[in-house]
């Protein structure tokens, strides 16, 4: 049962960590370098998971991706079942709702490059994807690689969100988090402190790896000692 419900997670963590790092890149390029009036719109949306309680956002997304929505009728049209309380369901919850804690990170790092070397680079003819490719993203991976493991870490522990739009099916919905509260539900203290020691070495030992990356990272780009 442990077993298969920290694999789920793994799984959990894993896509979405990848997805957000190739959404979560561009769109914090252009919240870095945007000159858009209404940019402070974007921001405002893309900060809203982390004051909105995990169970609106959980409710709304449900609702959007529930059987009667335009969305959901159109993925059950494609796939032959419905998106809500499946583990692509959790997938488009988590997406939307670790999305700031990537993109926040990597804007945050692409601002802070000094604007002399894009002035330079567009001097020297350079196009903007190339701007991008050999300075843009080589200066700010250490915000990239943050931003990765901030999302891996924090789909490890989300529950509220998962509840709602996966609910608890053994195999297909039920991550570590919401099994450690069915055992502490149940009485079960010993084996909940068990899964929680595990999740909370696993989240260690995975956070000590990715940060010293990428801190190399950050060795390799500015030539830190």
């Amino acid at each position: 049962m442990i077993l298969q419900a920290l694999t789920l997670t793994l799984r959990l963590a894993v896509t979405v960590s990848f997805i957000l790092l190739i959404v979560g890149v561009p769109l914090a390029y252009w919240l870095a370098y945007s000159r858009k009036r209404w940019k402070f719109f974007v921001e405002a949306l893309v900060s809203l998971p982390i004051v909105l309680p995990p169970t609106v956002l959980g409710f709304y997304v449900l609702v959007a991706i529930g059987p009667l929505s335009p969305v959901g009728r159109w993925y059950q049209a494609i796939a032959g079942h419905p998106l809500a309380f499946t583990f692509e369901g959790l997938v488009v919850g988590s997406v939307l709702y670790s999305l700031p804690f990537a993109v926040q990170p990597m804007a945050t790092s692409f601002a802070s490059i000094d604007h002399k070397l894009l002035d330079a680079s567009a001097l020297l003819g350079a196009s903007r994807w190339r701007t991008f490719r050999r300075i843009v993203l080589p200066l700010g991976l250490p915000g990239v690689l943050t931003g990765f493991v901030l999302s891996f870490a924090h789909t490890l522990g989300e529950f509220g969100v998962v509840l709602m739009i996966g609910g608890n099916i053994p195999g297909a919905t039920r991550t570590i988090s919401i099994l450690i509260f069915d055992q502490v539900e149940a009485l079960d203290y010993a084996a909940a402190n068990c899964t929680a020691l595990l999740l909370l070495a696993l989240c260690f030992a995975i956070l000590a790896a990715l940060y010293g990356l990428r801190k190399r990272a950050a060795w390799d780009v500015w030539g830190w000692k």
